[in-house]
């Protein structure tokens, strides 16, 4: 059967799917709504950075050029480098812009022949099945609709663009009653800066939320308007946010990004030994999770401002809730041009909002709802089959079903790229991609339907044990090493990436680490490298380990 693959925006995700697929042979089309890559990084606030040391955020085969000397890229210098990577290797060419998908729609099986199916698709395999798909393709530029057929789609929307989660209210107590300007940050950030900063120009803003984008859009208009017109953010909860990388003079890494790191958790499918281990030393990540709040709390005024969350910052990694903090965001509260009020409800009124705890309503021009997206309902919206709608959402109490982040069990012949999140989602999307190009080239089978919807399962205990109510994130922050171990044993390749037992164990781990995947079947560990016997696949790809790729 023919292998026509249909991928499903221009973001880091489609850009890291597009080019390792077309290094099988494929010649995948990509739709992108936008006339740019770059996904969610082409319309942010002004101030945003990237959150990660940018040796954390980086393709493993394509380095950041010599002339970005921050630690932090900004959001234009992170844009400029997708850009520069979907040039250097040729994924351009691939893509449709100013194309927006209106859904998609399985043809050629029956949900009766479906629900009998054993193995994924029928067979387990990538291009198993008589069906395809219809894609419905919006060319903005020509005005015109054209179904598109294929027999595997990737998709690669992202969960923060595109779907703004808009709080409900009582009739006659939300926005529409308020006689200011209210609108959703993504609105905000879709601005051009200088649209932005005129908008936002001696005015009193409100913003709803305390998470990233909620911190930086305050930041911005503490800037711009100082404290003559403080900017007011109403939160409902508060997280664990790092003033830097360094706890204690100790990198955040050799706290929570190592081997090590991952034996003090429970993990989704992991050994009795493992089990017995992780309960062990449970104590010892009790202290280390002290340990770093405690240096938090030192650096920030969070016990002046009653911030300090009540919860683990254990919790926070695993839902993916911590972040850096906005640089300049408690000295603009300390001078009194951001304004902290905590409250479970607020509600509109014709002056403004009305806070739960405040003698008087509050009354600001502008309120920004920094209050996330819905990125579930985006992906169900995107089958126009209700049986496929269905099943992607699961079921309330549990995460979306996804074996290996990736494939739902009961969704034949599609992928789902950049769902799940992780502390630095570059190269965990990466070793992604790498396995799904291995799959879809044929080298694996997918295993029984059963087997994969109790690994998905095992992978929601996980999330509710850890992450407690956000346990729907799907973040894997917690165990990025233990989720990537489990892509590389099913490529066959080493899932063990440092030489040396003690870099091993202690060492971050980041991109670097799975640089050249294929070729690292070869032997790792003093014990292999010293009694296991050698063969030809010791010797592949000599070539590639001498090679320094570097920016074109």
């Amino acid at each position: 059967m023919e292998r026509r693959v249909v991928i499903i925006g221009a973001g880091m995700s489609g850009l890291l799917a597009c080019k390792y697929l077309v290094q099988k042979g494929f010649h995948p089309i990509v739709f992108e709504a936008d006339s740019r890559v770059g996904g969610l990084w082409k319309h942010t606030a002004e101030s945003t950075k990237l959150q990660n040391s940018k040796g954390f955020y980086e393709f493993t085969d394509f380095l950041w050029p010599d002339s970005v000397q921050e630690i932090y890229p900004r959001h234009d210098q992170v844009m400029e480098y997708f850009e520069s990577y979907a040039e250097h290797f040729g994924i351009v060419p691939h893509i449709k812009f100013n194309c927006i998908v209106g859904g998609i729609d399985y043809v050629g099986e029956s949900n009766e022949e479906m629900q009998s199916w054993d193995l994924w698709s029928g067979t387990g395999k990538a291009f198993g099945s008589r069906g395809k798909w219809h894609i419905e393709v919006l060319d903005t530029e020509k005005n015109s609709t054209e179904i598109h057929e294929a027999e595997f789609v990737v998709l690669c929307i992202g969960r923060f663009s595109g779907l703004a989660n808009i709080p409900d209210f009582p009739a006659g107590q939300g926005p529409e009653v308020f006689s200011g300007k209210v609108m959703h940050s993504m609105d905000y950030s879709a601005l051009d800066n200088a649209t932005a900063a005129e908008l936002i120009k001696r005015k009193r803003i409100a913003i709803i939320g305390s998470q990233k984008t909620a911190v930086e859009i305050a930041t911005e208009c503490a800037n711009a308007n100082g404290v003559d017109n403080p900017c007011i953010m109403v939160y409902r909860s508060v997280h664990w946010n790092l003033p830097s990388i360094w706890i204690w003079g100790i990198n955040f890494g050799y706290l929570y990004a190592n081997r090590f790191s991952e034996l003090l958790v429970h993990k989704p499918g992991e050994s009795f030994f493992l089990s017995c281990l992780a309960t062990l030393l449970s104590p010892l990540k009790w202290a280390i999770s002290k340990f770093t709040e405690s240096y938090i709390r030192w650096k920030l005024p969070l016990k002046k401002y009653g911030i300090v969350p009540k919860h683990s910052i254990t919790y926070d990694l695993s839902s993916c809730a911590i972040s850096l903090t906005a640089e300049g965001f408690y000295d603009k509260v300390e001078e009194g041009s951001i304004t902290l009020k905590k409250s479970q409800n607020f509600r509109f009124c014709k002056e403004g909002l009305v806070v739960e705890g405040e003698a008087e309503p509050l009354k600001p021009d502008l309120v920004i709802l920094a209050t996330g997206y819905k990125g579930d309902e985006k992906l169900k919206n995107m089958f126009k089959s209700p049986t496929f709608q269905k099943e992607i959402m699961g079921y309330p109490h549990l995460p979306i079903p996804l074996y290996r982040e990736m494939v739902h069990p009961r969704i034949p012949q599609l992928a789902i790229v950049g769902y799940s999140e992780s502390v630095s989602n570059l190269y965990t999307t990466e070793v992604r991609c790498q396995w799904l190009a291995h799959f879809l080239d044929g080298n694996m089978q997918l295993p029984n339907i059963k087997v994969m919807e109790k690994d998905a399962t095992m992978w929601a205990e996980y999330m509710k044990r850890y992450a407690g109510c956000n346990y729907r994130r799907s973040c894997i922050a917690g165990i990025p090493i233990w989720s990537n171990d489990q892509l590389c044993k099913d490529m066959g390749c080493n899932h063990k990436r440092k030489k040396v037992f003690f870099n091993e164990l202690f060492q971050p781990y980041g991109p670097a680490d799975y640089a050249e995947l294929s070729s690292l079947s070869k032997k790792k560990g003093f014990f292999n490298e010293l009694f296991q016997p050698y063969g030809p696949a010791d010797y592949a790809e000599l070539s590639s380990l001498s090679k320094k790729v570097v920016n074109a």
